[in-house]
């Protein structure tokens, strides 16, 4: 069952979800959200999933390998952040969580009911637009609990503040 939307509702505002990593197509989807959100009065929600598994090991070091996981979700998000700020002059939010992406994505749409737009960016590459792009645009579309939208990673800045 999807849960209703209540990001027009009194006390709510409509948010842009973008999934932040290290490729180059994720700027695209970040300078979209944050002009298109503050051309609707929204918020940006920055997304970083720390893959599971490789924590395996014996406690210390998974420890140490899970805080150094954290450490690098930080400073991505901080960059992206700061590139929300510098694109939109808004205040975006963050979100570090751990485990299988499309799952993680979607356990925080159905817990957050002021997510109204998945915002992600095609990748460039002769490999066709992402993991992430074809899991969700391909078999995962039909059951999605939210629009989603993708951006052409070849798209410039004026590009997508024209489209936004």
């Amino acid at each position: 069952m999807v849960a209703i939307r209540k990001s027009f509702e009194e006390g709510h505002r409509r948010k842009f979800l973008v999934v932040v990593d290290d490729t180059p197509e994720c700027d695209r989807a970040i300078v979209y959200a944050a002009k298109r959100a503050a051309r609707t009065g929204g918020v940006v929600t920055l997304l970083f999933v720390i893959a599971p598994g490789d924590f395996q090991h014996w406690i210390g070091v998974e420890d140490i390998m899970r805080a150094e996981a954290r450490e690098q979700a930080e400073a991505t998000l901080v960059k992206a952040m700061d590139r929300v700020r510098a694109v939109a002059r808004t205040d975006p939010e963050s979100v570090i969580l751990e485990g299988n992406k499309s799952e993680e994505i979607v356990k925080l749409i159905e817990s957050d009911a002021d997510i109204a737009i998945l915002v992600l960016a095609a990748g460039m590459g002769s490999e066709g637009p992402g993991p992430l792009v074809t899991s969700i645009a391909g078999k995962a579309a039909g059951n999605f609990p939210i629009p989603v939208t993708i951006v052409p990673g070849n798209l410039d800045d004026e590009s997508i503040a024209a489209l936004a």
